[in-house]
């Protein structure tokens, strides 16, 4: 019994990670046959799980709105709490969770009835955070690409005044912003879109089979396309100082920090000036070295005489 209690979760927990699955499909992950499966899918419907036969040519399973909370696992109110608060650590208020929030968030709302939506959209208006943020973001749009980024569903949507085809690949939160990594079917390349420059509610598209991320390294591919590439001027820094003392100091957006070796580190940024790369890497307070460009050091001396008359003239 215990066994095919483990086994039901189990697959509840895959009918929640995307949109369909073939009977086979699930027969493998379980490691069970297709007649198995089929027994615990009607299972599922008998507590109240909307499972939903697909047909075609091999069958399928998909988990659909159910008309009321699934049993002995949330009462109305706690959806309601859980919900709310599920959107407000996705939007950022609590660091560190927002793309497991989303991912909740996601499998959540879509068991919601819609008598508890209702409920959550009149709790959501009446809040009002006092936090510092950057530009809003629907947390319905969040909860969509999401959504569309788990069941690698391709989305149209309108940005700054044009139409993208996309397929979305994840979502990127800054600390101030978020954004999109999507690969771009009309540029034939990724792109990272911001998602409070996106002025039309994405569409659904077809389904595609995921492609190779666009770098081994994500995380520093992203700093380095949201911090330099958008810029005319960029620059290398070697700063005397250990990694661990600028990285909780140094924001994504800001610029990409390396380790160098146990007493230093390289930081790559870019500006739209080399005056504005001068100010922000002095404003750091750690002792460095322009690896690249050169012209950055002319910067720096007009900066640092800049400085020295004006502190020369203070009474």
């Amino acid at each position: 019994m215990l066994e095919t209690s483990a086994r039901l979760l189990r697959l509840l927990s895959l009918l929640q990670s995307r949109p369909d699955w073939s009977g086979r499909e699930l027969a493998e992950r379980l490691g069970v046959t297709t007649r198995t499966v089929r027994r615990d899918a009607d299972r599922l419907r008998e507590l109240g799980y909307p499972v939903q036969s697909l047909t075609g040519p091999g069958g399928g399973y998909q988990l659909g709105v159910g008309a009321a909370l699934p049993p002995l696992l949330l009462d109305d109110d706690e959806a309601v709490a859980v919900t709310v608060g599920l959107r407000a650590a996705a939007s950022g208020s609590v660091a560190g969770i927002e793309e497991t929030s989303l991912r909740a968030l996601a499998k959540l709302e879509q068991m919601l009835p819609s008598r508890l939506k209702h409920r959550v959209a009149a709790m959501q208006s009446a809040i009002l955070p006092l936090t510092a943020s950057g530009p809003a973001v629907d947390a319905n749009l969040l909860a969509a690409l999401a959504a569309a980024c788990r069941g690698h569903e391709g989305v149209s949507f309108g940005y700054q005044g044009r139409t993208r085809r996309v397929e979305p690949y994840r979502l990127v939160h800054t600390g101030r912003r978020w954004y999109l990594l999507a690969f771009d079917l009309e540029r034939d390349d990724w792109r990272t879109f911001r998602l409070d420059r996106i002025d039309a509610a994405p569409r659904s598209g077809p389904r595609f089979t995921p492609r190779r991320g666009p770098a081994e390294d994500l995380n520093a591919y992203l700093t380095d396309k949201l911090s330099s590439a958008p810029y005319r001027y960029r620059a290398t820094i070697l700063f005397h100082c250990p990694w661990e003392a600028l990285v909780e100091h140094t924001s994504p957006t800001a610029g990409r920090l390396e380790r160098y070796d146990d007493h230093s580190c390289l930081f790559h940024t870019g500006a739209a000036t080399l005056d504005e790369i001068a100010l922000h890497i002095a404003l750091k307070g750690v002792d460095f070295r322009v690896v690249d460009p050169p012209e950055l050091n002319d910067r720096l001396r007009a900066l640092a005489a800049r400085l020295t008359r004006a502190a020369d003239q203070a009474p």
